[in-house]
């Protein structure tokens, strides 16, 4: 196999999309890079908990995780050119679960139009499950009556 051979094989196997930037070659952007700002994006929204998993040993394995679809985000490229989207999430319990995952979907649109100058095709958001969020001020109380009684 010569070196050219190899290095076609090599950028066949990293998932990309090419856009041409004038004579000067192509920019490459790495769907991994994709969903960490679909990831950064979910996250900012009022009422997401978590993206990916909802345990504690789910979100460790995620952190751990280099593959994008094993840390609740996929991402694909559509026929014409835009980014197909999935994210699973984690709500807080009480928020109206249709207003944030629309919330999610407008954030992660509006991101990586910015950052990419690509749109966004489809964007699915899955709510795996929801949580009751204590305050800090909660959990030290209720640390506290665990130890006083």
């Amino acid at each position: 196999m010569t070196r050219k051979q190899k290095d076609d094989n090599t950028e066949d196997s990293i998932p990309t999309i090419s856009e041409e930037s004038s004579e000067l070659g192509s920019i490459r952007i790495n769907h991994s890079v994709v969903a960490g700002i679909v990831r950064l994006a979910t996250q900012s929204v009022t009422g997401v908990v978590n993206v990916g998993g909802a345990g504690v040993v789910e979100g460790l394995t995620d952190f751990f995780s280099k593959k994008e679809s094993e840390r609740g985000v996929k991402v694909s490229e559509s026929a014409d050119g835009g980014y197909n989207i999935e994210v699973r999430v984690v709500l807080e319990f009480g928020v109206d679960l249709a207003k944030v995952g629309v919330s999610i979907q407008e954030a992660i649109r509006d991101q990586i139009l910015a950052m990419t100058g690509n749109h966004v095709k489809n964007i699915d958001v899955v709510i795996d499950d929801i949580k009751l969020e204590a305050t800090d001020k909660e959990a030290d109380d209720l640390q506290w009556n665990e130890k006083t009684t």
